[in-house]
């Protein structure tokens, strides 16, 4: 038999490769960056680290062991070196795009880690597919700093697919859309007016606070945060609190909170202790040219109106008196209806029988307005 024929029957031994065509080989060496398969040709299959995956951190050494089988795909017969170039990653990257365009066809939620994080958005992999989420899909409130993605497993619907142009766009923000519409409506179905609830706050600012009650948020307005006067929303909660709140009013999808419970409702036992007659002490709180408004307690504010400051005349009440100064005077009206006060320091000192004249003759002003006119100016 001669040479060239036992080479022939050699050769005819060994099947057959094309370039594209996807192969079985087993792994009979693993290094760092390259495998070497058996893929039952003449030649042994290369596997190279990029032609694995897109990962450059990857140790193969990790992944694989000899022994192993995988599919892969032929790139080259023959290259320089008489061997035989393989690809892992193009044949998953063939896979990985049929796995993506029935996602998109049949709207399947997708999970997938965070494998870089752009000023743009976030890149998922997908069976070795570079999905793109742009930032303003990532969430239904705008986030600057997405860093905190970054290696994140995450779950989102594929809404743009062209494979022709590698182009491949996922949404987060429609599953979490879709998660809130579903929990907003079963929290309406749960809560009513009078209901006390937990949330948290979601954003301050100068006029109120927004709880997030699990499916919609509430408004929790400055002047229903508590019975006391609160100056400032900013300095009384802040975002991540817990808070237990009562709904005060459902309007459609608007809901209003309230922390004025009525078992803290400082005027429930106010009819005894704020009796006409009984002496107080208090803080002036705000001043108007008219008179001067006293905090008793947090939530009860009483009017000392200037003509009752003093016996002689006083043109304002800024004249003799300043913020936070404690002042004692005397309950000359109660109105529990109307929940108004009116003091008198004036009758304090007056003789008894002035006295009793002057308590018949209270000064009649609508507080309430007159509050109002102050905070608008």
């Amino acid at each position: 038999m001669s040479e060239q024929s036992f080479e022939q029957m050699l050769n005819e031994s060994f099947k057959t490769i094309h370039t594209g065509e996807v192969v079985e080989g087993t792994v009979i060496s693993v290094k760092p960056d390259e495998i070497i398969l058996n893929i039952g040709y003449k030649s042994d299959g290369v596997l190279t680290k990029s032609e694995y995956s897109n990962d450059n951190s990857i140790d193969l050494t990790q992944v694989v062991k000899e022994g192993d089988t995988m599919d892969v795909k032929v790139l080259k017969t023959n290259d320089a070196d008489g061997q035989v170039i393989l690809s892992y990653k193009r044949l998953a990257l063939d896979r990985g795009n049929k796995r993506i365009e029935e996602a998109y066809n049949n709207q399947e939620v997708l999970t997938a880690k965070v494998v870089q994080v752009l000023d743009g958005g976030l890149t998922v992999v997908v069976d070795e597919v570079r999905i793109f989420i742009p930032a303003s899909l990532v969430s239904d409130t705008y986030e600057k700093d997405l860093s905190k993605y970054e290696g994140q497993e995450i779950q989102f619907v594929v809404t743009e697919y062209n494979p022709k142009r590698r182009r491949y766009i996922g949404n987060r923000k429609m599953l979490i859309t879709a998660e809130k519409a579903e929990q907003a409506k079963k929290l309406f179905e749960t809560i009513g007016v009078g209901d006390i609830v937990e949330g948290v706050v979601k954003n301050v600012t100068d006029f109120g606070a927004f709880i997030d009650l699990g499916g919609a948020d509430g408004l929790l307005h400055i002047s229903e945060m508590s019975w006391g006067r609160v100056e400032n929303p900013k300095k009384t909660f802040k975002v991540g609190d817990t808070v237990k709140v009562q709904i005060k009013g459902i309007d459609g999808n608007k809901i209003a909170l309230s922390r004025k419970f009525d078992d803290e409702n400082p005027w429930k036992d106010a009819d005894s202790k704020y009796a006409v007659g009984n002496e107080v002490t208090g803080k002036v709180a705000r001043m108007t040219d008219f008179g001067a408004f006293i905090e008793l307690e947090p939530g009860i504010d009483a009017l000392l109106h200037v003509s009752q400051i003093a016996r002689e005349h006083i043109e304002k009440p800024s004249d003799v008196l300043s913020i936070g100064q404690e002042v004692t005077a005397r309950i000359v009206d109660f109105n529990e209806a109307d929940r108004k006060i009116s003091l008198s320091i004036k009758a304090l000192t007056a003789p008894e029988k002035e006295e009793a004249e002057e308590s018949g003759d209270v000064v009649s002003v609508d507080i309430e307005k007159a509050i109002a006119e102050q905070d608008a100016e």
